[in-house]
């Protein structure tokens, strides 16, 4: 059936309307993509800048700056530390260094004394020879000493060293007078005198004057490793039972270099006193 008048006119208005709507929403879109966009960058600036974000951030970065500083100041410490407990307790190389220099020198006054009667060349040989020119200089680099029976022979290089050589061995306190040779006058004749009663108890007081030398050298290398180990202590750089541990074993050490200095005094004093 064809519609009626009235039937037309409805769909008629409701088509206009639905036209009108239709107008109304095309311009929407774009209002809110403008209104979104000017206020999506101030919501953008007001999560950066919300004030619980910044205070969570502070103290994160506070946080980490303490981590930063504590790292620092413990990695400097253990350097330091590291410095000061580079030092080892149980090091003894400079005591027994001291201790062996000290018996060395003891080997060599002994074995500067006569011994048993007998006269060691190197007792002229270690004379300091004072010249004109060149100043003091060993015995043995200006002349050779050859010992021949109760004689020692001092040949000198040149003529003219031999009354400087001759005024020192005289001025040595030995008891040796040198005598100028009529065959050759680059020679000196040494007698030897036997060994008295005095002489011999001479030699043995020069032997013990030189052990107690040797003993207090000792003593004085003890002192000095002692210090170092209270220098650790005061320092805190080595444990108190590495600390006590080394005192012991430094004590030992000590021991060792006394008898040793005693063993080589004794038998010098009963070679002196044969």
């Amino acid at each position: 059936m064809p519609a009626s008048r009235s039937t037309q006119l409805l769909c008629s208005r409701l088509l206009s309307r639905e036209v009108a709507v239709a107008r109304q929403c095309s311009f929407r879109p774009s209002t809110l993509v403008a209104t979104t966009t000017a206020y999506s960058k101030p919501s953008t600036r007001f999560f950066s800048n919300t004030p619980i974000t910044y205070k969570k951030g502070g103290k994160a970065a506070r946080e980490a700056s303490r981590s930063d500083s504590s790292s620092s100041s413990s990695s400097a410490a253990p350097s330091s530390v590291a410095a000061a407990g580079s030092e080892d307790p149980f090091d003894f190389s400079a005591l027994e260094t001291d201790i062996s220099d000290a018996i060395a020198k003891l080997k060599d006054d002994l074995s500067q004394l006569r011994q048993g009667g007998r006269f060691n060349p190197q007792v002229l040989e270690s004379l300091r020879v004072q010249l004109k020119q060149g100043g003091a200089v060993k015995l043995g680099d200006l002349a050779q000493v050859v010992p021949k029976g109760r004689i020692v022979q001092v040949v000198a290089g040149e003529q003219e060293h031999l009354k400087p050589i001759t005024s020192t061995i005289q001025s040595a306190n030995l008891n040796l007078t040198p005598q100028p040779d009529a065959t050759n006058p680059l020679l000196l004749s040494i007698p030897i005198p036997p060994p008295t009663a005095e002489s011999r108890k001479a030699t043995v007081n020069a032997a013990q004057k030189a052990g107690d030398v040797a003993s207090n050298a000792v003593r004085n290398a003890r002192q000095g490793q002692q210090k170092k180990l209270r220098a650790m202590q005061l320092a805190k750089s080595a444990r108190p039972d590495d600390l006590k541990k080394a005192g012991a074993q430094m004590e030992k050490v000590v021991d060792k270099g006394v008898q040793e200095v005693k063993k080589i005094v004794d038998a010098a004093k009963r070679a002196l006193d044969a």
